[in-house]
Parts: structure tokens; sequence; C-alpha cells
């Protein structure tokens, strides 16, 4: 959408309308004006098959060309809005969708944030959804394994809902969840998916990144590549913990199904660059305080447990890393998904104010 071209945007809320919650908030909606939007590809590479394309044989790849591995990028830009974009990539099987309507059509952070004058880009990471165009082909499964993510994600302990969770229980809620989980269509690379979120801050210059689980990892590495990002904000990252060499701690055992977590090895030069910008770090509830045997909660134990021993490294190293166990400050019931929790305005409160507090906001 070129600049300047105002649009008025009346949510759509997405499937079907069940809770009481989605009900209130479609009859409270305002209208939200946006006077930028668009889509791009970012990142990736290009190969050139050898040989010369023949146009009568046109189905031969012979001289022919591939473009893939690059991320997929829609924006939007708020009336009146602020400095700095929050640039949003989503975890492991999800998109770009993580960000956009809830399971049960509430607004997402998409919204919310645009209601805050915050440009928001919502990345779909190589590999991945709308981005899918690969360099590396992969088999895609059709394993049935819903319950799974059910119970890894801290819905509950299926077939059973966590007694304060912050998810509605409905079929339809459940059955939108389920229904956006998005396969790879390549291998997981965090070094080709961080390559093209840094080409996203090449092009639209600083900003703040913000990202979920699996996310977290290209997130850190992003950082480290492109002073262009500002801060980060991660909700429940788990793998990829980046440590100076010599510096990594003791793996951490759970009884979770992926075995002890590890951090990884970078050099010092590296990781003082994150030291260089502000850092959150949010968890949710349901998540043991102490081993145990209900083995979801043990495994993102053993994830909370390494956030805070690698802010302690952060902060030794005169950075700036807060690690933010969402019950503690009195925002409760929440799963892997905050962001899209019934309680999504009170966890984008948080992360609104902390922003504030670092001066972001402007």
């Amino acid at each position: 959408m070129r600049n300047g071209m105002i649009i008025c945007l009346s949510t759509i809320l997405l499937g079907m309308m069940t809770t009481e919650n989605t009900i209130a908030q479609q009859k409270k909606i305002k209208p939200l004006v946006i006077v930028e939007q668009g889509s791009f590809a970012v990142g990736g590479i290009k190969i050139t098959n050898p040989g010369t394309f023949n146009v009568q044989d046109a189905l031969k790849p012979e001289g022919q060309t591939l473009h893939g591995d690059h991320a997929y990028v829609f924006y939007q830009v708020p009336d009146k809005s602020k400095k700095l974009p929050l640039v949003f990539l989503h975890g492991a099987g999800q998109s770009k969708k993580t960000w956009e309507s809830t399971p049960d059509g509430r607004e997402g952070f998409q919204n919310i944030f645009l209601r805050k004058k915050y440009p928001v880009y919502l990345l779909d990471q190589p590999r991945r959804a709308a981005a899918g165009r690969t360099t590396v082909a992969s088999a895609i499964s059709t394993t049935a394994d819903e319950q799974f993510w059910f119970t890894q994600f801290r819905i509950g302990n299926y077939p059973n809902y966590f007694e304060n969770v912050q998810f509605p229980r409905d079929e339809q809620s459940l059955a939108q969840f389920y229904r956006q989980m998005t396969p790879n269509t390549g291998a997981f690379d965090a070094k080709v998916i961080s390559d093209a979120i840094s080409g996203l801050f090449d092009r639209i210059g600083s900003g703040i990144l913000v990202t979920h689980s699996q996310g977290g990892g290209p997130g850190w590495m992003t950082a480290i590549q492109n002073t262009n990002v500002k801060a980060i904000a991660a909700y429940e990252p788990y793998s990829s913990f980046l440590f100076p060499e010599g510096e990594v701690p003791t793996p951490i055992s759970s009884t979770g199904l992926f075995g002890a977590l590890k951090g990884q090895a970078i050099p010092l030069e590296d990781f003082l660059k994150l030291t260089k910008i502000p850092i959150v770090i949010y968890y949710g509830d349901n998540i043991a305080d102490a081993p145990t045997d209900i083995w979801n909660k043990d495994h993102w134990r053993s994830g909370l447990e390494m956030a805070l021993k690698w802010a302690e490294v952060i902060n030794k190293y005169g950075g700036d890393a807060t690690v933010v166990h969402l019950p503690e400050i009195g925002i409760k019931g929440n799963t892997h998904f905050p962001f899209s929790d019934l309680n999504n305005v009170e966890v984008a409160e948080a992360l609104s104010d902390w922003l504030k507090s670092k001066g972001l906001d402007k």
C-alpha cells in the first residue's frame, strides 16, 4: 500500500466466536487506522542450474534458477506511529499466524501493538508457511501428534486442562489452535533464519525483535550480527542459549522428552554484543519450581533455569537482561503462548511497560 493512503480497518474476528470474552471484545472494538502496509521477501539465496534454458523444453531444469530460503514479511504502519517498529518471529511449528488473531478469535499482538502505535512486521521464517520455497528438500510428516503439542505447550496434560489455564476450553478454539500448526518445508537452520532477519533490519533500520520459543536462538544470533536490533523480548525460549566459550553451564536434566538442556558456546567477542541492548524474557505458568515427574512442567523448568543462568552471565558483563516469570508478577495461568491466551491484553501491557521503561516507546 502506498505511503499516505489511509485505511480504516475494523478487526475481522476469525474463527467461531464462542466465548463471552470474545463477544464482549467484539462489541468494544474501535477502528484501526493504517497508513501503510505491504509484504515482501527478504534474505535467501539464488541457485542457477548448469546448462542453457530451452524454452521449447521448459520442464527441464538446465539453465533455470531457484530463489529460496528467504523470509516472508507482512507489515503495517499505524497512523501517528512510534519510531521503532516491532518485528515478530514465531516459534517451532508456527507461522506469523501466531501473532494475528487468537484461537478463539480475539485480537492478537499484531493489532494490540498497532493500537499502541507501533509499526508491526510479522515474519514467516525461511522454509515455513509463506516462505516455504526451500533449497533443501525435506519430507513433510503426516504423523498424528496434536495431543503431544497440547501437553508440551502446557495447555494441560491431555485430555485434562490445567485448572487455572488461560486457554479457551471449547472444541472449536482448540481445533483452531491445532490448525495453525505449520510444517517445515526444509531443515531448520538458525543461521539461514538469522541471516534473513538481519536482512530485514538492514532494510527497515532500527527496531525491536520479539521472538517466541525456537525463534529465541535465531533472535540472539540476529542481534549479534546486526546493530539495528535495539532490544529483544523473548517469549519462552528453550534451546540455543548462547554463552561465552568456557562459561557454558552444566546441562540441566529434566524428565522431559528431549533430554538434558545444553547451552551453546560462542566467542566472548560475539557474546558481548548481546550486552549492548536491553533484553527481557517471559515465561508463563504451570512450570515446576523443582524437579518433578510431570514431564511438561519439568521440561519448561529446565528452560526457565537456563534462562536465569544466561541472564546472570549477560548482566555480569554489564548487560541488561531480565527474566520475568509471569505468575510472580501476578499474571497467572499462561501457556507456552502467553501472547494469545485469554489474558493476552494483560501480557501485552507487561511488554508495553517494559518498552516504556527502556525508552523504546517514543
